[in-house]
């Protein structure tokens, strides 16, 4: 990868449900926020929830006298081709094509679907860092695996797991930044819990045998569903010309994405440590070729 080449921040996760896109929404208000040029892909036409928080955002912003700050957007479409392999093809030109509208970018964020697309694993080979959002519970831990105590290892990896797995090798034999894979406990309860601690203290354990770390994300909180419509973040509280009546728990809400964006240890363009892998790093054009070539099968 090309010093030059942005960072790429995937939210995945074969469910829907989890907050991906509300996450994927305030970690780009946030880079902006932070002075960084962003840009933001959409690989969920169908639910295209990123998408819509964008255009409700720009609503917004258009009745108002001062801007709100917008990544630069891009919605990839889905192939009606019938023919698996031109669909693939198909796919993956429109992503390599959205890619170079934004290769200009510090960071993209890429928000897919809730389920098993070419599009959603195209996306995940691209993440820098993927953030893997999860629901706070025991029905949520099936994704990305379970313990299993009959098993030698004690961790039974999910179908998910694996292709995250083989998405990492494949970056790593193109000798690309290895992706750094987080994986997000959302709608925290702020109480304290038995199944609370239950769930963290299995997600500890999984992140130790399947390679992840685990972060804390966005407790659950009426608010991030009040702000959707309006397409404002935690970020905007401080503006008085909005409409939004907003609370004094407001603020605790903006700093724990705060320290969401802190934990994901993003590195400014140019400054990211090379692989220890002997093959040379891919450019932006390597990549793009890769997309439009025959997808590796999982």
């Amino acid at each position: 990868m090309s010093k030059n080449s942005p960072h790429v921040i995937v939210l995945g996760n074969e469910k829907g449900g989890s907050g991906k896109s509300t996450t994927a929404m305030h970690i780009a208000i946030a880079l902006l926020d932070d002075g960084k040029e962003v840009g933001s892909i959409d690989l969920d036409s169908r639910q295209a929830s990123l998408t819509r928080y964008i255009e409700n955002r720009r609503t917004t912003a258009a009745g108002l006298s001062r801007p709100l700050p917008l990544p630069r957007h891009v919605l990839v479409t889905r192939s009606n081709v019938d023919s698996k392999l031109q669909a693939m093809s198909e796919e993956a030109a429109h992503l390599g094509s959205a890619l170079g509208e934004l290769a200009d970018c510090e960071f993209i964020v890429i928000d897919t679907p809730g389920s098993d697309t070419i599009l959603s694993r195209l996306g995940h080979g691209l993440a820098d860092t993927l953030i893997t959002p999860l629901n706070d519970s025991f029905l949520d831990l099936d994704v990305i695996g379970r313990i299993d105590d009959s098993d030698e290892r004690g961790v039974r990896p999910s179908i998910y797991t694996e292709a995250v797995w083989e998405r990492r090798k494949q970056r790593a034999a193109c000798g690309q930044v290895p992706t750094d894979w987080l994986v997000l406990r959302n709608r925290l309860s702020p109480l304290d819990a038995r199944n609370k601690r239950e769930v963290e203290r299995l997600i500890d354990r999984l992140s130790k045998q399947l390679e992840f770390r685990a972060v804390s994300g966005l407790s659950e909180r009426v608010v991030y569903r009040e702000l959707f419509p309006l397409g404002l973040t935690m970020f905007d509280i401080e503006r008085d010309d909005l409409g939004v009546a907003w609370k004094s728990s407001h603020l605790a809400a903006r700093q724990e994405v705060r320290d969401l964006v802190r934990s994901l240890k993003l590195r400014p363009r140019g400054t990211r440590k090379k692989t220890a892998v002997s093959a040379p790093a891919a450019t932006r054009s390597d990549r793009q070729e890769r997309l439009a070539g025959p997808f590796p099968a999982i």
